[in-house]
């Protein structure tokens, strides 16, 4: 490719690396990686508590982690 020739797509070509991608996502849109955050929170310590939770059925205890981790992600985006 000659330098007097346009590129097709410089936005791709001047961002490297990944990480210089994500860090640009994160700055535009902050609400996602804290519902991430709070979403994967919630599962540690619903799989934390799964050990001691006492008489209640196991599918019951899940169901509960999963309302709980799915509100906090969409409460997040919401605030967004």
């Amino acid at each position: 490719m000659s330098p007097s020739q346009e590129s097709i797509y410089p936005d791709y070509e001047t961002e490297t690396s990944q990480t210089s991608k994500l860090i640009k996502k994160f700055k535009e849109t902050p609400f996602v990686p804290i519902g991430m955050a709070g979403f994967t929170a919630v599962v540690a310590y619903g799989l934390y508590k799964l050990k001691h939770r006492g008489d209640m059925k196991l599918s019951l205890h899940l169901i509960h982690m999963r309302v709980a981790a799915q509100g906090f992600a969409v409460g997040a985006l919401t605030c967004g």
